[in-house]
């Protein structure tokens, strides 16, 4: 009882450098405890979700399919059920606005991609129709609410039936833009209104559990060859299915590494507490082994204070996780994907392993701190530690110089090469927690610039869709354009062995100056009739550099998967909606027609921008209106989403940083009491002897921004490689200003641990340092 109260003492009389421990391990609780339960929660519910919903392990395409057809295919080895049902598109118009919709046949007996009703009914009769919830709250639509759709070149008027969301569309877009994008569902027997016919153009197939579905999907396109088919799409393949198990692994790896990191600081920071502690009480250490208590409850005895630490800041963290990341993981899951009723609860468990490892690390730095004077005798170790032998310095042996070097200087050279160990484990402390600066503003900075590169890249004000089968030489222009260029986008797969990717290949006149490339060091590069630009989020994935030969296939039913081998003219870096550029000369080279169904435009003022904009709504022919804010959207969707993390992560790295300084300054202090006060007694001014502590941390910090740097940019690149796809690049080169910033940032740390610490100077007690040793 008694060395606790004594553990409780010493807290208090080292208050400071406790909350800062403190500080640390709750900053990796508070990470851990958040990190983990996103991914679990995510993992755990989307296993579930999909399980019950029977998300389908294949989607096979075709231009038209009978129910014949279906059946017949239902027969090969591997299927257990498989569906038919017919997919397009239509639009609904607004004010100043169209929507899309994709719109599915559902059939009477659903068992695949089962929806997950919020209210109402499934589509059962003629001209119902189910709405995702989203798409639905977002135009204030109820059940039982009439609307009308597009679809066919024709109007339709439909009822809603019921609300509600589907697992093959938990994840719709990159943006997850519910206003100008929906899903939809309606009843079998509305089709032949629609389609003038009955026939299915998609199979979703639920395969046999544990069934090879690369065999399966061979099998498949064997047995139609006799049929349109078109194209297949693996579960894992799927836009939704991938971009949710991407978001659970990355978020899986980070809450394994980050508090690792932080409590390796920890780690750092306790080692040089508890070696201070213990070197400073070696009487009390003697006294206690006199007194005849066991070396291992002296050793508990101060294993106590890391493990008193670990469990408080756990507490705190874990505790702050639950009202502040849960929360906003909670809001940033609702913008990011559609699942139904998901909820993200703090385990009660999630607190232990902080606890766990907090303590771990604790107790080991106590145990390597304080082995070496529990093996000396009670009355060796109540003696004064032996002062350590000192060697001349490198620079003291250069004639001349160490004599010009002033003494406060020479005290400050010495006592840093004194003690190199605990100088070195100070300088690891300052580094881990400058990398940390460097990475959370490097990153952050890299979201915002991926945001910025569109007024770059994109020039035009406004991009007008026109309708399939419009002839682009009827096209009328407004007497408001200044310049306008004509496009094609083809939907394409890349491929590279047995690798696939879905892209987008972008033909263009190689004159359009309102779309700029650039390379990777941001100079222009230009298009070219004998080679396809290609984006360097696949350049990176699949090692191409400019020379090769690409191979490429077209998805579209009208080219009935042509695939090519196109020469890759250059690379070019493409933050946000990455696409294949080629010109129209070069896609006729292999015997594809050029149909432009785009027309890109510049106005001569913001005014004609609008005018113009109201011409082309007039126009029949044209399908859809787009400006730079649309594109704009997809990259301020990454920025937002991401954007709280970062914040949390910045405001983690400022407070570790200012926890590992201010410590690794206390014991400095600490540790040179009597140095200190017989600087004082020989008539050492107050505020010399504080320039003194503070340019002994500036040299550390100095040598340890130093070291930093290098560690900084391979650490940013791992985390960049992380956020990265092939749908979406970061840049992966750190900005000099953040650079700056952060090294700013540590210093200005430095100083603030300095000023909080000059009481401690002021504090000390002459007589009582300077008898310490009698």
């Amino acid at each position: 009882m008694k060395l606790f109260l004594k553990l409780l003492r010493d807290t208090k009389q080292s208050m400071g450098q406790f909350i800062a421990i403190l500080l640390v391990v709750a900053v990796g609780a508070f990470f851990y405890a958040g990190l983990v339960t996103y991914s679990n929660n995510l993992s755990a519910y989307t296993k579930d979700y999909f399980q019950k919903h029977n998300i389908s392990d294949l989607n096979v395409y075709f231009s038209h399919l009978s129910k014949n057809d279906v059946t017949r295919l239902s027969k090969i080895d591997g299927i257990n059920k498989i569906e038919g049902r017919n997919t397009f598109d239509g639009t609904q118009s607004f004010e100043d606005y169209k929507t899309s919709l994709k719109i599915h046949s559902i059939p009477e007996n659903n068992e695949i991609n089962t929806p997950a009703l919020s209210e109402g009914n499934i589509p059962s009769k003629k001209d119902e129709i189910l709405l995702d919830s989203h798409y639905a709250k977002e135009h204030h639509y109820r059940v039982g609410d009439q609307i009308t759709i597009i679809a066919n070149e024709s109007s339709f008027n439909f009822t809603i039936s019921g609300l509600g969301e589907n697992v093959e569309h938990a994840k719709k877009n990159e943006i997850q833009d519910h206003k100008t994008y929906g899903v939809a569902y309606i009843a079998e027997e509305t089709l032949p209104k629609i389609l003038e016919g009955f026939y299915y153009n998609e199979i979703i197939i639920d395969a046999k559990e544990g069934y090879d579905i690369e065999k399966l999907g061979k099998s498949i396109e064997e047995q139609s060859k006799q049929l349109s088919y078109l194209n297949q799409v693996s579960k894992e393949r799927t836009f939704n299915y991938s971009k949710i198990n991407q978001t659970i692994n990355n978020n899986n790896l980070m809450s394994k590494v980050i508090p690792i990191v932080l409590f390796l600081i920890e780690a750092i920071i306790l080692f040089l507490a508890m070696s201070r502690t213990i070197d400073s009480q070696r009487n009390q250490v003697g006294i206690m082994k006199a007194l005849g208590i066991k070396n291992s409850n002296i050793m508990l005895h101060y294993m106590g204070y890391p493990v008193l630490a670990g469990i408080l800041g756990s507490i705190i963290g874990c505790v702050i996780a639950a009202f502040v990341f849960i929360p906003l993981v909670t809001m940033s899951c609702a913008r990011a994907y559609s699942l139904p009723d998901i909820k993200f609860s703090l385990s009660i468990f999630s607190i232990i392993p902080p606890i766990i490892f907090s303590s771990a690390f604790g107790v080991l730095a106590c145990y390597l701190s304080g082995r070496t004077i529990l093996k000396e005798h009670a009355a060796q170790a109540m003696r004064p530690k032996p002062p350590k032998k000192m060697k001349k310095l490198l620079i003291e042996r250069i004639p001349g110089l160490w004599s010009r070097i002033s003494y406060s200087y020479k005290l400050i050279l010495r006592n840093i090469f004194l003690n190199k160990r605990k100088a070195l484990a100070s300088s690891i402390g300052v580094v881990v927690s400058t990398v940390l600066l460097i990475t959370a503003f490097g990153t952050q900075a890299s979201l915002l610039k991926v945001a910025d590169q569109i007024e770059d890249v994109y020039t035009y004000d406004l991009r007008v869709d026109y309708k399939m089968g419009t002839n682009s030489n009827t096209v009328k222009l407004p007497s408001e354009i200044n310049n306008s260029y004509l496009l094609s986008t083809f939907p394409i797969e890349f491929l590279k062995g047995n690798e696939k990717e879905s892209a987008n290949l972008v033909v263009t006149e190689k004159e359009n100056n309102l779309i700029h490339y650039f390379d990777e060091n941001e100079d222009k590069i230009s298009l070219d009739n004998n080679g396809v630009l290609v984006p360097k989020s696949y350049a990176d994935k699949y090692h191409i550099s400019q020379g090769d030969t690409i191979n490429i296939k077209f998805t579209a039913p009208e080219l009935k998967n042509t695939s090519v081998d196109m020469k890759v003219l250059n690379i070019s870096t493409q933050y946000s909606n990455p696409s294949f550029y080629i010109t129209p000369e070069y896609l006729k080279s292999f015997n594809i027609d050029y149909n432009p169904t785009s027309l890109l435009v510049e106005a001569y003022n913001s005014t004609d921008v609008m005018s113009a904009r109201k011409f082309f709504e007039q126009d029949s022919r044209v399908d859809s209106i787009a400006d730079k804010n649309d594109l704009k959207k997809s990259a301020q969707y990454i920025v937002k989403q991401n954007s709280f993390v970062f914040i949390m992560f910045i405001t983690s790295a400022i407070i570790l940083s200012f926890g590992a300084i201010y410590t690794i300054s206390s014991i400095n202090i600490y540790e040179r009491n009597r140095e200190l006060a017989t600087l004082k007694v020989l008539g050492y001014q107050k505020n010399k002897i504080n320039r003194l502590i503070f340019l002994e941390n500036i040299i550390l910090t100095t040598f340890a921004v130093i070291v930093a740097l290098p560690i900084s940019g391979y650490v940013y690149k791992i985390i960049v490689k992380a956020l990265s796809s092939t749908h979406q690049q970061i840049p992966d080169k750190l900005n000099l200003l953040i650079i700056l910033v952060s090294i700013i940032l540590a210093y200005l740390l430095t100083i603030i641990s300095n000023l909080l610490l000059r009481r401690k100077v002021t504090k000390i007690n002459m007589i009582e340092s300077l008898k310490s040793v009698e």
